[in-house]
């Protein structure tokens, strides 16, 4: 899992049969402190809600995927898995 930032909508006219309910978003894997660490972004499928903007924890996993839509007929390996409220970080004392 990775923590990313959500960079917009995916809209498809023409889309697999098992994703047509679905919403797509581009993300790109950010650090803590919410800076971008990558120059590329991936498309994954959202069930959480997310939106531009928003921290998301990002799973690239395809059985991950599966057991969260019930099945394996959606040819999807990325999916957001939560919208990330606050991140606390213990002190390095």
């Amino acid at each position: 899992m990775f923590l990313a930032r959500v960079k917009g909508n995916v809209i498809s006219s023409h889309k697999n049969s098992f994703l047509t309910s679905h919403k797509l978003l581009t993300v790109r894997k950010v650090d803590l402190e919410g800076r971008y660490i990558e120059k590329k972004d991936t498309i994954a499928i959202d069930l959480t809600g997310a939106g531009p903007g928003e921290i998301v924890i990002v799973t690239q996993e395809g059985d991950a995927v599966q057991q969260i839509l019930g099945h394996g007929n959606a040819p999807v390996h990325t999916i957001i898995v939560g919208i990330v409220d606050k991140i606390s970080l213990a002190d390095k004392k």
